[in-house]
């Protein structure tokens, strides 16, 4: 099966959108359950579809919910491969009677403004005990894989007034400016929307600041 990475909107237009979105070039899905034991019921099936598909996906298993996330490394984004995955799993969790849990996936990362990443980027190596992400040498990862990616903004001079640690948070499309609005109504104020809507750039009421991010690519 092709490999080539495929837009993020074209995937999303190919799978069951009652379960699946992209966020941060990944393919998520929650399933709500009445039990762990239903939820292992999920996780043995997605199994056996992921062996015979040889493509495996991130599964997190709760008490009354499975996540499931997929994406194709080596294409760094998704594939066709993904796809037909997703909607495997999909016939699998409707054969389960299975509805899709209302939360909105999302994925966190830690962005660090830097003018020498390599001095800074030991240091934070050290104090979170990450370790390097195989499939980008300028990002640091949770071993365990549950903690946000820390990664490196490249600065070409300082800027001491502004805070240099910020929060990216990766939502569907189609949440994104429900998600700006509501932090514009909590006290927040907006930095830019040059690049929307790709990502919105906020700030707290003390200037500290967040971006709002989606898969869209920025022009």
């Amino acid at each position: 099966m092709d490999a080539a990475a495929l837009d993020p909107a074209v995937v999303e237009e190919q799978v069951d959108g009652r379960h699946w979105r992209v966020v941060d070039r990944m393919l998520h899905a929650r399933f709500a359950t009445d039990s762990f034991s239903t939820g292992t019921r999920l996780v043995a099936a997605v199994d056996q579809a992921a062996e015979a598909a040889g493509h495996h996906p991130g599964i997190d298993l709760r008490a009354r919910a499975v996540h499931v996330r997929l994406a194709s490394r080596e294409v760094g984004g998704l594939s066709e491969r993904d796809v037909a995955l997703a909607n495997e799993i999909t016939r699998l969790a409707d054969d389960l009677g299975l509805e899709p849990d209302q939360a909105v996936p999302q994925c966190i990362t830690i962005g660090i403004d830097a003018i020498d990443a390599t001095r800074v980027r030991p240091f934070w190596k050290a104090v979170l005990g990450y370790e390097d992400d195989p499939d980008d040498d300028t990002d640091l990862v949770d071993p365990a894989r549950s903690g946000p990616t820390v990664w490196f903004q490249q600065m070409d001079e300082p800027r001491p007034q502004r805070n240099r640690i910020h929060l990216d948070v990766y939502v569907p499309i189609d949440h994104a400016e429900q998600r700006v609005a509501a932090a514009l109504e909590a006290g927040g104020t907006l930095v830019t929307d040059r690049y929307a809507p790709s990502w919105w750039v906020l700030a707290d009421a003390e200037g500290n600041e967040a971006c709002v991010c989606t898969s869209q690519v920025a022009e």
